[in-house]
Protein backbone atom coordinates (compact mmCIF):
# COMPACT_ATOMS: atom_id res chain seq x y z
CA UNK A 1 0.00 0.00 0.00
CA UNK A 2 1.67 3.34 -1.05
CA UNK A 3 1.43 5.83 1.94
CA UNK A 4 0.49 9.16 1.51
CA UNK A 5 2.07 12.32 2.61
CA UNK A 6 -0.02 14.41 5.10
CA UNK A 7 -2.32 17.32 4.44
CA UNK A 8 -1.02 20.86 5.18
CA UNK A 9 -3.41 21.69 8.25
CA UNK A 10 -5.50 24.77 8.08
CA UNK A 11 -4.43 28.21 8.77
CA UNK A 12 -5.01 28.47 12.64
CA UNK A 13 -3.00 25.23 12.98
CA UNK A 14 -0.37 25.83 10.14
CA UNK A 15 3.08 25.44 11.69
CA UNK A 16 5.87 27.83 10.22
CA UNK A 17 8.39 25.22 10.48
CA UNK A 18 7.01 22.67 8.46
CA UNK A 19 8.10 22.44 5.09
CA UNK A 20 6.20 24.32 2.03
CA UNK A 21 4.06 22.39 -0.62
CA UNK A 22 3.52 23.48 -4.24
CA UNK A 23 0.67 24.58 -6.53
CA UNK A 24 0.40 24.75 -10.32
CA UNK A 25 -2.13 26.99 -11.93
CA UNK A 26 -3.07 27.21 -15.34
CA UNK A 27 -4.90 30.02 -16.41
CA UNK A 28 -7.39 30.18 -19.08
CA UNK A 29 -8.84 33.06 -21.13
CA UNK A 30 -9.56 36.77 -19.94
CA UNK A 31 -7.02 38.79 -18.18
CA UNK A 32 -9.56 39.31 -15.00
CA UNK A 33 -9.04 35.37 -14.79
CA UNK A 34 -4.73 36.16 -14.54
CA UNK A 35 -5.99 38.47 -11.57
CA UNK A 36 -7.96 35.30 -10.08
CA UNK A 37 -4.94 33.82 -10.69
CA UNK A 38 -2.53 35.49 -8.82
CA UNK A 39 -5.10 35.77 -5.81
CA UNK A 40 -5.22 32.35 -5.66
CA UNK A 41 -1.92 31.87 -5.40
CA UNK A 42 -1.90 34.30 -2.60
CA UNK A 43 -4.61 33.10 -0.41
CA UNK A 44 -2.66 29.39 -0.77
CA UNK A 45 0.28 31.07 0.57
CA UNK A 46 -0.09 31.38 4.45
CA UNK A 47 -1.54 27.53 4.57
CA UNK A 48 2.14 26.92 3.45
CA UNK A 49 1.87 27.02 -0.40
CA UNK A 50 4.75 28.16 -3.07
CA UNK A 51 3.52 28.60 -6.93
CA UNK A 52 5.56 26.26 -9.04
CA UNK A 53 5.78 26.15 -13.09
CA UNK A 54 6.06 22.43 -13.00
CA UNK A 55 2.81 20.32 -12.58
CA UNK A 56 4.36 17.39 -11.56
CA UNK A 57 6.09 18.64 -8.63
CA UNK A 58 2.67 20.27 -7.38
CA UNK A 59 0.79 19.28 -4.64
CA UNK A 60 -2.30 21.00 -6.01
CA UNK A 61 -3.03 21.61 -8.89
CA UNK A 62 -5.40 24.20 -10.38
CA UNK A 63 -6.87 24.65 -13.80
CA UNK A 64 -8.82 28.29 -13.73
CA UNK A 65 -10.96 28.28 -16.72
CA UNK A 66 -12.72 30.42 -19.19
CA UNK A 67 -16.37 29.62 -20.78
CA UNK A 68 -15.98 32.74 -23.38
CA UNK A 69 -14.18 30.70 -26.04
CA UNK A 70 -15.29 28.24 -28.42
CA UNK A 71 -14.94 24.55 -27.13
CA UNK A 72 -13.96 26.01 -23.61
CA UNK A 73 -15.03 22.61 -21.42
CA UNK A 74 -13.91 20.19 -24.18
CA UNK A 75 -10.44 21.75 -23.60
CA UNK A 76 -10.45 21.50 -19.98
CA UNK A 77 -11.32 17.91 -20.19
CA UNK A 78 -8.61 17.21 -22.31
CA UNK A 79 -6.32 18.66 -20.08
CA UNK A 80 -7.85 16.83 -17.10
CA UNK A 81 -6.62 13.54 -18.97
CA UNK A 82 -3.02 14.63 -18.93
CA UNK A 83 -3.23 15.77 -15.58
CA UNK A 84 -4.98 12.41 -15.00
CA UNK A 85 -1.43 10.63 -15.27
CA UNK A 86 0.26 13.33 -13.57
CA UNK A 87 -1.62 12.67 -10.31
CA UNK A 88 -1.33 9.28 -10.54
CA UNK A 89 2.70 8.89 -11.21
CA UNK A 90 2.72 11.15 -8.07
CA UNK A 91 0.72 8.50 -6.19
CA UNK A 92 3.45 5.85 -6.95
CA UNK A 93 5.89 7.77 -5.13
CA UNK A 94 3.46 8.25 -2.59
CA UNK A 95 2.70 12.12 -2.60
CA UNK A 96 -0.93 13.07 -2.74
CA UNK A 97 -2.21 15.46 -5.87
CA UNK A 98 -5.37 17.50 -5.50
CA UNK A 99 -7.15 18.74 -8.76
CA UNK A 100 -9.13 21.67 -8.62
CA UNK A 101 -10.99 23.09 -11.16
CA UNK A 102 -11.85 26.77 -11.03
CA UNK A 103 -13.42 29.81 -12.98
CA UNK A 104 -16.52 29.96 -15.50
CA UNK A 105 -16.01 26.39 -16.99
CA UNK A 106 -16.83 25.40 -13.22
CA UNK A 107 -19.52 27.57 -12.97
CA UNK A 108 -21.11 26.68 -15.83
CA UNK A 109 -20.06 23.12 -15.76
CA UNK A 110 -20.37 22.20 -11.74
CA UNK A 111 -21.44 18.55 -10.93
CA UNK A 112 -21.13 17.13 -14.50
CA UNK A 113 -16.91 17.82 -14.05
CA UNK A 114 -17.14 15.78 -11.65
CA UNK A 115 -18.92 13.19 -13.33
CA UNK A 116 -17.11 13.15 -15.67
CA UNK A 117 -13.45 13.55 -14.25
CA UNK A 118 -12.52 11.10 -11.37
CA UNK A 119 -9.55 12.85 -11.32
CA UNK A 120 -11.01 16.18 -9.97
CA UNK A 121 -11.37 16.64 -6.43
CA UNK A 122 -12.91 20.24 -6.65
CA UNK A 123 -15.05 22.14 -8.60
CA UNK A 124 -15.14 25.85 -7.31
CA UNK A 125 -16.98 28.98 -8.93
CA UNK A 126 -15.12 32.06 -9.58
CA UNK A 127 -16.89 33.84 -6.61
CA UNK A 128 -16.18 31.36 -4.49
CA UNK A 129 -11.99 30.90 -4.78
CA UNK A 130 -10.87 32.95 -1.44
CA UNK A 131 -12.45 29.51 -0.07
CA UNK A 132 -9.73 27.39 -1.68
CA UNK A 133 -7.37 27.01 1.46
CA UNK A 134 -10.06 25.28 3.44
CA UNK A 135 -11.56 23.29 0.35
CA UNK A 136 -8.57 21.71 -0.09
CA UNK A 137 -7.80 20.56 4.02
CA UNK A 138 -11.58 19.45 3.38
CA UNK A 139 -10.94 17.59 -0.05
CA UNK A 140 -8.14 15.73 1.44
CA UNK A 141 -8.63 15.24 5.41
CA UNK A 142 -12.45 13.91 4.99
CA UNK A 143 -11.16 12.05 1.23
CA UNK A 144 -14.61 13.29 -0.47
CA UNK A 145 -14.94 15.33 -3.61
CA UNK A 146 -16.13 19.15 -3.08
CA UNK A 147 -18.99 21.28 -5.40
CA UNK A 148 -18.64 24.85 -4.60
CA UNK A 149 -21.09 27.46 -6.53
CA UNK A 150 -22.68 29.66 -4.57
CA UNK A 151 -22.50 32.96 -4.78
CA UNK A 152 -21.61 34.20 -1.00
CA UNK A 153 -23.12 37.51 0.01
CA UNK A 154 -19.88 38.43 1.55
CA UNK A 155 -17.65 40.34 -0.66
CA UNK A 156 -15.01 37.49 -1.13
CA UNK A 157 -12.54 40.16 -1.29
CA UNK A 158 -12.31 40.86 1.91
CA UNK A 159 -11.34 37.16 2.44
CA UNK A 160 -8.67 37.61 0.48
CA UNK A 161 -4.92 38.10 2.02
CA UNK A 162 -2.79 41.44 1.43
CA UNK A 163 -1.29 41.88 -2.24
CA UNK A 164 2.00 40.17 -2.01
CA UNK A 165 5.17 42.17 -3.40
CA UNK A 166 7.58 43.15 -5.49
CA UNK A 167 5.74 42.48 -8.55
CA UNK A 168 6.29 43.56 -12.36
CA UNK A 169 5.59 46.65 -13.33
CA UNK A 170 2.33 46.54 -14.44
CA UNK A 171 -0.56 44.67 -12.99
CA UNK A 172 -4.49 43.84 -12.77
CA UNK A 173 -6.70 44.60 -10.25
CA UNK A 174 -10.10 43.67 -10.72
CA UNK A 175 -12.56 46.88 -9.26
CA UNK A 176 -16.37 45.29 -10.77
CA UNK A 177 -17.75 42.10 -11.17
CA UNK A 178 -20.43 40.53 -13.26
CA UNK A 179 -22.62 41.62 -15.75
CA UNK A 180 -26.62 43.06 -15.77
CA UNK A 181 -26.91 44.00 -19.29
CA UNK A 182 -27.84 39.32 -20.77
CA UNK A 183 -26.13 39.53 -23.89
CA UNK A 184 -27.66 36.51 -25.80
CA UNK A 185 -24.76 34.97 -26.86
CA UNK A 186 -22.40 35.28 -23.38
CA UNK A 187 -22.44 33.44 -19.90
CA UNK A 188 -20.81 35.88 -17.87
CA UNK A 189 -24.36 37.23 -16.07
CA UNK A 190 -25.35 33.43 -15.49
CA UNK A 191 -21.28 33.04 -14.26
CA UNK A 192 -20.10 35.68 -12.39
CA UNK A 193 -23.75 37.03 -11.04
CA UNK A 194 -25.10 40.57 -11.21
CA UNK A 195 -22.73 43.73 -11.67
CA UNK A 196 -21.06 44.05 -8.41
CA UNK A 197 -18.20 47.34 -7.35
CA UNK A 198 -15.55 47.08 -4.56
CA UNK A 199 -15.53 50.02 -2.58
CA UNK A 200 -13.33 53.07 -3.88
CA UNK A 201 -11.03 52.86 -0.46
CA UNK A 202 -10.93 48.88 -0.88
CA UNK A 203 -9.73 49.55 -3.97
CA UNK A 204 -7.42 52.51 -3.43
CA UNK A 205 -6.01 50.02 -0.58
CA UNK A 206 -4.95 47.41 -3.26
CA UNK A 207 -3.45 49.92 -5.55
CA UNK A 208 -1.18 51.87 -3.22
CA UNK A 209 0.47 48.10 -1.87
CA UNK A 210 1.10 46.88 -5.66
CA UNK A 211 2.55 50.40 -6.17
CA UNK A 212 4.70 49.70 -2.97
CA UNK A 213 5.74 46.04 -4.59
CA UNK A 214 6.93 48.24 -7.55
CA UNK A 215 4.35 48.38 -9.74
CA UNK A 216 3.85 51.64 -12.46
CA UNK A 217 0.71 50.89 -14.42
CA UNK A 218 -2.13 49.33 -13.11
CA UNK A 219 -5.17 48.04 -15.62
CA UNK A 220 -8.64 48.14 -14.04
CA UNK A 221 -10.61 44.74 -14.88
CA UNK A 222 -14.02 44.20 -14.82
CA UNK A 223 -16.33 42.09 -16.85
CA UNK A 224 -18.78 45.75 -17.54
CA UNK A 225 -15.83 47.97 -16.14
CA UNK A 226 -17.02 51.20 -16.96
CA UNK A 227 -20.22 50.02 -15.09
CA UNK A 228 -17.97 50.65 -11.85
CA UNK A 229 -20.10 52.15 -8.89
CA UNK A 230 -18.63 51.26 -6.11
CA UNK A 231 -18.82 53.04 -2.29
CA UNK A 232 -16.82 56.17 -2.19
CA UNK A 233 -15.61 57.78 1.31
CA UNK A 234 -19.36 59.84 1.66
CA UNK A 235 -21.32 56.25 1.49
CA UNK A 236 -22.71 57.20 -2.10
CA UNK A 237 -21.58 55.53 -5.31
CA UNK A 238 -18.49 56.74 -7.17
CA UNK A 239 -17.81 56.71 -11.33
CA UNK A 240 -15.48 54.64 -12.56
CA UNK A 241 -14.01 58.44 -14.15
CA UNK A 242 -13.66 59.88 -10.14
CA UNK A 243 -12.53 56.31 -9.31
CA UNK A 244 -9.47 56.58 -11.78
CA UNK A 245 -9.18 60.24 -10.44
CA UNK A 246 -8.32 59.00 -7.16
CA UNK A 247 -5.94 56.49 -8.53
CA UNK A 248 -4.03 58.81 -10.29
CA UNK A 249 -3.17 60.80 -6.90
CA UNK A 250 -0.80 57.94 -5.57
CA UNK A 251 2.05 58.46 -5.59
CA UNK A 252 4.38 55.86 -7.99
CA UNK A 253 1.94 55.00 -9.96
CA UNK A 254 2.53 56.62 -13.64
CA UNK A 255 -0.30 55.00 -15.67
CA UNK A 256 -3.89 53.97 -16.06
CA UNK A 257 -5.82 51.71 -17.92
CA UNK A 258 -8.97 49.46 -17.76
CA UNK A 259 -10.82 46.81 -19.63
CA UNK A 260 -13.43 45.88 -20.55
CA UNK A 261 -16.17 48.58 -21.49
CA UNK A 262 -19.94 48.47 -22.33
CA UNK A 263 -20.72 51.15 -25.03
CA UNK A 264 -23.69 52.52 -23.47
CA UNK A 265 -21.80 53.12 -19.90
CA UNK A 266 -19.42 55.60 -21.40
CA UNK A 267 -20.57 58.31 -19.69
CA UNK A 268 -19.42 62.25 -20.49
CA UNK A 269 -17.02 62.01 -17.13
CA UNK A 270 -15.56 58.97 -18.39
CA UNK A 271 -14.77 60.10 -22.24
CA UNK A 272 -13.94 63.60 -20.35
CA UNK A 273 -10.94 61.73 -18.24
CA UNK A 274 -9.22 60.90 -21.20
CA UNK A 275 -8.84 64.39 -21.88
CA UNK A 276 -8.26 65.85 -18.07
CA UNK A 277 -6.51 62.75 -16.47
CA UNK A 278 -2.85 62.76 -18.02
CA UNK A 279 -1.91 59.02 -16.28
CA UNK A 280 -4.83 57.66 -18.06
CA UNK A 281 -3.68 55.77 -21.49
CA UNK A 282 -4.96 56.91 -24.68
CA UNK A 283 -5.98 53.23 -25.57
CA UNK A 284 -9.63 52.29 -24.96
CA UNK A 285 -11.24 48.81 -25.49
CA UNK A 286 -14.95 49.33 -26.78
CA UNK A 287 -16.78 45.94 -28.25
CA UNK A 288 -19.53 46.66 -30.70
CA UNK A 289 -19.77 43.12 -31.45
CA UNK A 290 -21.41 43.57 -34.98
CA UNK A 291 -22.11 46.48 -37.51
CA UNK A 292 -26.16 45.71 -38.58
CA UNK A 293 -28.35 46.88 -36.57
CA UNK A 294 -30.95 43.35 -36.54
CA UNK A 295 -27.88 41.39 -35.06
CA UNK A 296 -27.24 43.72 -32.48
CA UNK A 297 -30.76 43.70 -31.49
CA UNK A 298 -30.77 39.76 -31.24
CA UNK A 299 -27.06 40.12 -29.21
CA UNK A 300 -29.68 42.03 -26.92
CA UNK A 301 -26.77 44.68 -26.63
CA UNK A 302 -28.80 47.42 -26.51
CA UNK A 303 -26.83 49.89 -28.78
CA UNK A 304 -27.05 50.78 -32.84
CA UNK A 305 -24.32 51.12 -35.16
CA UNK A 306 -25.35 54.82 -35.40
CA UNK A 307 -24.97 55.23 -31.48
CA UNK A 308 -21.79 53.55 -31.43
CA UNK A 309 -19.98 55.95 -34.48
CA UNK A 310 -21.57 58.72 -32.41
CA UNK A 311 -19.94 57.67 -29.04
CA UNK A 312 -16.46 56.92 -31.29
CA UNK A 313 -16.64 60.45 -32.42
CA UNK A 314 -17.44 62.14 -29.09
CA UNK A 315 -14.17 60.14 -27.74
CA UNK A 316 -11.73 61.23 -30.45
CA UNK A 317 -12.82 64.91 -30.39
CA UNK A 318 -11.67 64.37 -26.21
CA UNK A 319 -8.52 62.41 -27.02
CA UNK A 320 -7.65 62.82 -31.17
CA UNK A 321 -5.01 60.38 -30.36
CA UNK A 322 -5.84 57.61 -28.74
CA UNK A 323 -5.98 53.90 -29.84
CA UNK A 324 -9.50 51.86 -30.26
CA UNK A 325 -9.48 48.84 -29.88
CA UNK A 326 -12.78 46.01 -30.13
CA UNK A 327 -14.29 42.97 -30.29
CA UNK A 328 -16.62 41.72 -32.77
CA UNK A 329 -18.55 38.15 -33.70
CA UNK A 330 -18.79 37.22 -37.13
CA UNK A 331 -21.86 34.46 -37.50
CA UNK A 332 -24.78 35.14 -35.39
CA UNK A 333 -27.52 33.27 -35.63
CA UNK A 334 -29.14 34.38 -38.69
CA UNK A 335 -26.45 37.04 -39.75
CA UNK A 336 -26.99 37.91 -43.46
CA UNK A 337 -24.04 38.00 -46.20
CA UNK A 338 -25.23 42.04 -46.24
CA UNK A 339 -25.56 42.52 -42.12
CA UNK A 340 -22.02 40.54 -42.49
CA UNK A 341 -20.85 43.52 -45.13
CA UNK A 342 -22.54 46.18 -42.47
CA UNK A 343 -19.67 44.70 -39.50
CA UNK A 344 -16.85 45.30 -42.59
CA UNK A 345 -18.10 49.10 -43.22
CA UNK A 346 -18.07 49.46 -39.45
CA UNK A 347 -14.32 48.64 -39.10
CA UNK A 348 -13.35 50.58 -42.35
CA UNK A 349 -15.41 53.76 -41.05
CA UNK A 350 -14.01 53.67 -37.50
CA UNK A 351 -10.06 52.18 -38.21
CA UNK A 352 -9.15 50.43 -35.00
CA UNK A 353 -5.28 49.73 -33.65
CA UNK A 354 -6.26 46.64 -32.23
CA UNK A 355 -9.15 44.24 -32.70
CA UNK A 356 -10.23 40.19 -31.04
CA UNK A 357 -12.38 38.63 -33.75
CA UNK A 358 -14.59 35.42 -33.28
CA UNK A 359 -16.92 33.18 -34.59
CA UNK A 360 -20.13 32.73 -32.97
CA UNK A 361 -20.44 29.57 -30.81
CA UNK A 362 -23.12 28.49 -28.67
CA UNK A 363 -22.90 28.71 -25.44
CA UNK A 364 -25.23 26.24 -23.46
CA UNK A 365 -27.91 28.03 -21.06
CA UNK A 366 -27.68 31.21 -23.56
CA UNK A 367 -30.50 32.39 -25.30
CA UNK A 368 -28.94 32.90 -28.53
CA UNK A 369 -27.96 29.40 -28.26
CA UNK A 370 -31.99 28.14 -29.05
CA UNK A 371 -32.01 30.39 -31.82
CA UNK A 372 -32.69 28.73 -35.30
CA UNK A 373 -30.70 29.64 -38.30
CA UNK A 374 -27.12 29.24 -36.77
CA UNK A 375 -24.69 29.68 -39.81
CA UNK A 376 -22.50 27.15 -41.04
CA UNK A 377 -19.24 26.36 -39.77
CA UNK A 378 -17.75 26.92 -43.28
CA UNK A 379 -19.70 30.64 -43.75
CA UNK A 380 -18.33 31.74 -40.62
CA UNK A 381 -14.85 30.96 -40.86
CA UNK A 382 -14.96 32.73 -44.36
CA UNK A 383 -15.96 35.60 -42.98
CA UNK A 384 -13.57 35.85 -40.25
CA UNK A 385 -11.07 35.32 -42.71
CA UNK A 386 -12.09 38.62 -44.84
CA UNK A 387 -12.63 40.42 -41.08
CA UNK A 388 -9.47 39.56 -40.16
CA UNK A 389 -7.24 40.41 -42.68
CA UNK A 390 -8.87 44.02 -42.79
CA UNK A 391 -8.32 44.54 -39.07
CA UNK A 392 -4.50 43.09 -40.15
CA UNK A 393 -4.14 45.82 -42.60
CA UNK A 394 -5.27 48.61 -40.07
CA UNK A 395 -3.23 47.46 -36.87
CA UNK A 396 -0.37 47.30 -39.22
CA UNK A 397 -1.39 50.60 -40.39
CA UNK A 398 -1.39 52.44 -37.28
CA UNK A 399 1.97 50.30 -36.11
CA UNK A 400 3.66 52.10 -38.43
CA UNK A 401 1.95 55.75 -38.07
CA UNK A 402 4.20 55.16 -35.31
CA UNK A 403 7.68 54.92 -37.06
CA UNK A 404 9.59 58.11 -36.65
CA UNK A 405 7.84 59.02 -33.12
CA UNK A 406 9.76 58.78 -29.74
CA UNK A 407 6.80 57.03 -26.99
CA UNK A 408 6.93 56.42 -23.80
CA UNK A 409 7.70 53.35 -22.84
CA UNK A 410 7.25 51.21 -19.95
CA UNK A 411 10.04 48.45 -19.73
CA UNK A 412 8.53 45.68 -18.26
CA UNK A 413 10.65 42.55 -19.16
CA UNK A 414 14.36 41.09 -20.96
CA UNK A 415 13.45 40.11 -24.46
CA UNK A 416 14.23 36.97 -26.11
CA UNK A 417 17.61 38.25 -27.28
CA UNK A 418 20.82 39.16 -24.62
CA UNK A 419 20.63 42.87 -24.08
CA UNK A 420 17.21 43.25 -25.04
CA UNK A 421 13.61 44.53 -23.23
CA UNK A 422 10.45 44.64 -23.85
CA UNK A 423 7.77 47.59 -22.38
CA UNK A 424 4.32 48.89 -23.52
CA UNK A 425 3.71 52.09 -25.39
CA UNK A 426 0.83 54.54 -23.98
CA UNK A 427 -1.15 52.65 -27.09
CA UNK A 428 -0.08 49.52 -25.46
CA UNK A 429 1.90 47.79 -27.81
CA UNK A 430 4.57 45.73 -27.30
CA UNK A 431 8.00 47.85 -27.96
CA UNK A 432 11.73 45.90 -28.54
CA UNK A 433 14.71 48.02 -27.57
CA UNK A 434 18.00 47.17 -26.74
CA UNK A 435 18.96 48.49 -23.22
CA UNK A 436 20.10 47.91 -19.55
CA UNK A 437 18.67 46.05 -17.31
CA UNK A 438 19.11 48.81 -15.25
CA UNK A 439 15.97 50.27 -17.33
CA UNK A 440 13.23 47.53 -16.27
CA UNK A 441 9.95 49.04 -14.20
CA UNK A 442 10.69 52.52 -15.36
CA UNK A 443 9.53 54.53 -18.52
CA UNK A 444 11.85 55.40 -21.01
CA UNK A 445 11.65 57.89 -23.73
CA UNK A 446 11.84 55.36 -27.16
CA UNK A 447 12.59 56.66 -30.92
CA UNK A 448 10.14 53.83 -33.06
CA UNK A 449 12.46 52.56 -36.19
CA UNK A 450 10.58 50.04 -37.25
CA UNK A 451 7.33 48.79 -37.25
CA UNK A 452 6.27 44.99 -36.69
CA UNK A 453 2.69 43.11 -37.91
CA UNK A 454 1.72 42.92 -34.04
CA UNK A 455 4.99 45.12 -32.27
CA UNK A 456 7.08 47.68 -32.70
CA UNK A 457 10.87 48.06 -32.60
CA UNK A 458 12.88 51.28 -31.26
CA UNK A 459 16.13 52.68 -30.07
CA UNK A 460 16.48 53.98 -26.26
CA UNK A 461 16.89 57.92 -26.68
CA UNK A 462 20.26 58.74 -25.54
CA UNK A 463 19.72 60.40 -22.23
CA UNK A 464 18.14 57.65 -20.88
CA UNK A 465 20.43 54.80 -22.45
Amino acid sequence: MVRLQNSLPPPSARDDDMPLKKVFVKTYGCQMNVYDSERMIEALAPVGYEHTDAIEQADVIVLNTCHIREKAAEKVYSELGRIRQVKADRLTEGKRTTVAVAGCVAQAEGQEILDRAAVVDIVIGPQSYQQLPGLIFEAETQARKILKLDFPERDKFQDLPKRAGPRQASAFLTVQEGCDKFCTFCVVPYTRGMEFSRPVADVLHEARALVAGGVRELTLLGQNVNAYHGEGSNGKAVSLARLLAELAEIDGLERLRYTTSHPNDMTDDLIAAHRDNPKLMPYLHLPFQAGADRILAGMNRKHTASSYRLLIDRIRAARPDIALSTDIIVGFPGETENEFGETLRMVEDIGFAQAYSFKYSPRPGTPAAMLEDQIAEEVQSERLQRLQALLEVQQSRFNASCVGLVLPVLFERPGRDNGQLVGRSPYLQAVHATAAETLLGGIHEVEISVANRHSLTGIVRPAFA
